[in-house]
């Protein structure tokens, strides 16, 4: 594969290369360029170039490109699906979904093309006017994850696009053959030479560059909270705009008047979704007591039943690299070694064939959990569950708002009055009451505390891409008189 810099596809400018990994066998798939600070230069002045006329065309015209991309991305959805399956590992099912919330978020945003409106705000006097205009920042550089490698590389470029930004992409080095396809896509729709720019690399080495870089206007970022924290440092010294949606640590919680099967199924989706290797995964189990031991017996059994291995025929698939592996690994040596029970899961699974080399590993349950413990307050993101019991509301919401992170959370309850009020006492960005997720391109993804600033999706979301520039008019003819100073030195000029 190839970086695309200018309207050009082409090795990095000193030809190294990275090697990509298939997940699911350890084998290697691809190699693909390993970008260097020039690259980065040669990207930013294609940017700044392309940003002239990008802007002062008319959003309607921009969107116009975006539902080409959609078509297009539509008519060969099932070679990104087949994509999603090589690269992460994906089972086919959630590839699918996946692929269908491509298009779902190209299509919402491009909706927008006549609604960005700004305001007319009265002045001081009936003849001045204040006009506050939505403008685009300029350079985005997009930081996309591994985990929703299709999702979050559009979740980006859409709305950044549509506004009248220039982009540079730069992918997980886990998932660069992903966005390289959506790039072409979007290439193929229309997109002018400069607009859309795409780098791939080690963050390592042009991680910091890029957001450092003087010409960035805005980073947006999807990752680990510690990433985040190195970018907020590192793009202060331009004041770069940040949009970085970082760690979480769902709680999942249980009432005791709860839809026993509504939530279990709601459960094994947000653990097991992608190996629990997603932001919004379920990582805190609490159920009340009165129902405690019915609840897990069932979760058990459904657990147990989930098969693990090939990703074309399973209902797990793998992690994503070896590192991954080797932290679920850690996590429950550490739960054995402070006494708690694994209920199920616990290892690899023994596979045969090709599957044997790849980075499996078994559902996990892990029983009473203390609540201070490194699995119920660091992100495992993994396949990996703590649970507790617990007896009043109060103490529901104290532990569940017990973390640095405050992405999603998910609560069953049969009453209204526990939605109203959990509404208001549980205190993350997200509350999946009697659902599952995922997020909705019309919902506002955001999060407190430690998970970042900014958010996306909704109107909200695609108001993060644009600045307020205000012009204040004056259409009096009335001459000017200013209090602050004597005005008679005007006269006789």
């Amino acid at each position: 594969m190839k970086i695309y810099i200018d309207g050009i596809w082409k090795d990095s400018s000193n030809q190294a290369v990275l090697n990509k990994y298939n997940p699911s066998t350890g084998e290697v798939i691809d190699t693909f360029p390993a970008a260097t600070k020039s690259d980065v230069d040669a990207a930013m002045d294609s940017s700044e170039e392309a940003f002239k006329s990008w802007s002062e065309m008319g959003s309607p015209d921009r969107a116009k490109i975006l539902y080409r991309a959609a078509d297009l991305i539509a008519r060969s959805r099932g070679d990104l699906e087949n994509l999603l399956t090589l690269e992460v590992g994906k089972i086919k099912r959630e590839a699918a979904d996946e692929v269908d919330g491509v298009l779902d978020q190209i299509q919402y945003y491009a909706e927008f093309e006549r609604k960005l409106t700004g305001d007319i705000v009265e002045g001081t006097t009936p003849d001045r006017k204040i006009f506050q205009y939505k403008v685009p920042y300029g350079i985005v550089v997009a930081i996309t994850p591994w985990n929703f490698p299709a999702a979050m590389v559009v979740r980006k470029l859409a709305p950044a696009l549509l506004t009248g930004n220039t982009v540079i992409l730069k992918p997980s080095s886990d998932t660069p053959l992903t966005a390289e396809w959506l790039v072409k896509k979007f290439i193929e729709a229309g997109i002018p030479k400069g607009v859309l720019n795409f780098i791939t690399g080690k963050g390592s080495e042009i991680g910091d560059y890029i957001v450092n870089h003087k010409k960035v206007a805005l980073v947006t970022m999807t990752g680990s909270t510690s990433t985040g924290q190195r970018i907020m440092q590192n793009a202060s010294s331009n004041m770069a705009k940040l949009i970085l949606e970082l760690g979480g640590k769902a709680p999942f919680m249980v009432w005791k008047d709860a839809d026993i099967m509504k939530a279990l199924k709601s459960l094994v989706w947000a653990k097991y979704l992608n190996v629990g290797q997603s932001c919004i995964a379920a990582e805190r189990l609490y159920i009340h007591e009165d129902i405690y031991d019915n609840f897990m017996s069932k979760f058990i059994k459904v657990t147990k039943k989930l098969s693990v291995g090939n990703p074309e025929t399973s209902d797990v698939g793998p992690l994503i690299n070896k590192g991954a592996l080797s932290d679920m690994e850690k996590t429950v040596q550490e739960a054995k070694n402070s006494g708690y029970k694994i209920l199920t899961g616990g290892a690899p699974p023994v596979l045969q064939g090709k599957f044997g080399s790849g980075y499996f590993f078994e559902p996990t349950i892990i029983d009473n959990v203390d609540q201070k413990s490194n699995l119920f307050q660091n992100e495992i993101f993994g396949p990996i569950i703590g649970t507790q019991k617990v007896s009043t509301m109060d103490e529901l919401y104290e532990k569940a708002n017990d973390s640095r992170f405050g992405l999603a959370s998910y609560l069953f309850t049969e009453s209204p009055e526990l939605m109203l009020e959990a509404s208001e006492k549980v205190r993350f960005g997200e509350l999946y009451i009697n659902m599952p997720g995922p997020e909705a391109s019309q919902g506002y993804h955001t999060g407190f505390r430690m998970t970042g600033q900014a958010g996306e999706g909704s109107k909200y979301g695609i108001g993060e891409y644009l600045k307020l520039k205000n012009v204040y008019v004056d259409y009096s003819r009335k001459p000017l008189f200013i209090n602050t100073i004597n005005n008679s030195v005007f006269d006789n000029l």
